[in-house]
Formats: C-alpha cells, structure tokens, sequence
C-alpha cells in the first residue's frame, strides 16, 4: 500500500487530553482509530483508552496479513468495546462508567471501510471537494435532518454538545452497518474529534490538505483549530493519510448507502443491546451476512 499518513494530539485549554488516536499498520491492511472521551462524564479518557486498546489489539490478532471482513471486524470490534469499557468500570467499582466516542477506519486492498459512534468524524476528501462524511449521532445533526436548523449554527446551537450515541454508559449504542469507498489516487482520508471540525469550516480543511502535504497541514489545521476556539479549546485530535495508488474499479463495487436511508428492516436489525454484545462470532457474522443481504435488495428497488 502507498500512502502517507500524519497525527496530532493536542489538549487546547482543557486540564487533560481525554482524546485517544493511533494508527496500526498489518501487512496488507491499515487501521485507523479516534476517541474522544466524554469531559461531562466520570474518567472519559478511560473510556478511550479502552476503546483504542481494545481496536488495535482486535486488529494485531486478525489481520494476519489482512483481515478477513474488514465490515464484520469493524461492526464487531466497535460493538465490544462498548462492552470492555461496562466492565472495566465494574472492575473499578465507578459509580457510573466512562463515556467515549469512537471513529474508526480500515483500508485494505484500495478499499476504505469505516464506522463511528458519536460526534468523532470521518471525511473523504477529493479533487478538493468533500464527497462523504460521517453524520454525528448529536441532537443537532437530528435537527439539521428534521430541516429545523441550518448547519451552520452546530457551533452555536445550546445543545451542540449532546450526544445520542456513545461507548460506555448504561445503555448499548445503536450499531450502524459498516460503510465503504473505493479509493483513487490522491485521496484524503482524515478522521478528528469536534475540537477539531468544531472550529474550522469545510473550506479551511480542505484548502489546508490541498495547498500543502499532510505532515505539514495537519499540524497546521490543530493550531488553527486551538486559535479559532481561543480559551474554550477543547482537546483537538486528527488522523490522517493520502491514498497514493491508482483507483482500480472491480467490475462491480459495493454500493455505499447512506444511514439514514437504509430500510427500515436493517435499522431495526441493528439497535443492539448487551445480549447482542455476548453474541458470538458465528452469530454476528450471520448477523452482518443479513444486513448485506437486505442493503442489496434495497439497491435493487432503487
């Protein structure tokens, strides 16, 4: 695989770093992690340290030299962690468990995967245009869906900061099915906490990438972001590469649908709870084996 890749983690004006970000490179397979653990909540960077831990330790065991299913590991290992976080606070004895969000990225064979819990974005950026980001599972990205408020005001909104989907707590979060893009030459892939998207516009990230080579714009875009945000800084983390192989399309590529435009069988499949976080993985490669099946009867009726 060719590509380069840039990270850089930064406490802004908060007491401690509560972000966790690495990057895990197997013979012919790359992960890519982010969390941001959850300030508002008792130890948030525990959260994200187990998350991460629990990720790369997933991936060093599977991919030999690459993984299997890039979906199901993905589907699967961000499902658990959830899981090693509720235990590890019950080993603590917490009086509540540690709260994170999660992105995460795999690139194997040309191909991107990736999943999130959170406000923790991906962004696929080409020929200076952002052609997908992940939607945040925030109260107002709901109401920016609903057409109730516009995307601009996310920074200002009063609950800008309220989450519908988390790692840790009380309750499971909600599993979405893992989504895909095949990768062409020169390809941004670029995963970051809200302190850093937070303050920067679209158009500031990708002038940066464009104008200048990771190792140099990524640690100019984190200083931009601690400027802009001035003393409520938040913790600002990024991770990033440039794909730098020729795109090769198979025949067929797999069909990337949005969230929020999946059937309502597959929605409805995947809330999950901590019974399906036991499931073993036998069951929940069954389990991804019928989302697939129902994302491609529903390309079908397109």
């Amino acid at each position: 695989m060719k590509f380069s890749i840039a990270q850089d983690s930064r406490v802004g004006a908060r007491p401690h770093n509560q972000d966790r970000v690495g990057h895990w490179r197997a013979p012919q397979a790359l992960l890519m992690a982010l969390a941001d653990g959850m300030g508002g909540h008792l130890r948030g960077e525990l959260a994200a340290q187990i998350a991460l831990e629990h990720l790369a330790a997933e991936f060093a065991r599977e991919a030999r030299p690459k993984l299997a299913d890039p979906d199901l590991f993905l589907f699967r290992t961000i499902g658990r962690a959830h899981a090693a976080i509720q235990k590890r606070a019950e080993e603590l004895r917490l009086t509540e468990a540690p709260r994170t969000t999660v992105v995460a990225c795999v690139v194997q064979e040309g191909w991107a995967y990736w999943g999130h819990v959170g406000d923790s974005r991906l962004y696929l950026i080409r020929k200076g245009r952002v052609v997908t980001r992940t939607r945040d599972h925030t109260r107002v990205q709901q109401l920016i869906d609903q057409g109730r408020i516009r995307e601009e005001a996310i920074s200002s909104h009063p609950e800008r900061n309220r989450l519908l989907r988390c790692l840790g707590g009380d309750q499971a979060p909600r599993l979405e099915p893992t989504a895909c893009e095949r990768l062409a030459k020169n390809d941004v892939l670029l995963l970051c906490s809200d302190g850093f998207w937070g303050p920067l516009t679209q158009r500031q990230i990708v002038n940066a990438l464009l104008a200048k080579d990771l190792a140099q714009a990524v640690p100019e875009l984190v200083s931009l972001a601690e400027r802009r945000a001035g003393p409520q800084c938040d913790n600002v983390s990024v991770v990033a590469i440039a794909w730098g192989e020729e795109e090769i399309r198979p025949a067929e590529a797999p069909r990337t649908v949005a969230h929020h435009d999946l059937p309502t069988e597959v929605q409805d499949f995947t809330a999950t709870d901590p019974d399906f976080l036991r499931m073993s993985d036998a069951d929940i490669e069954k389990a991804v084996a019928e989302i697939k099946a129902a994302l491609r009867k529903n390309a079908r009726l397109r």
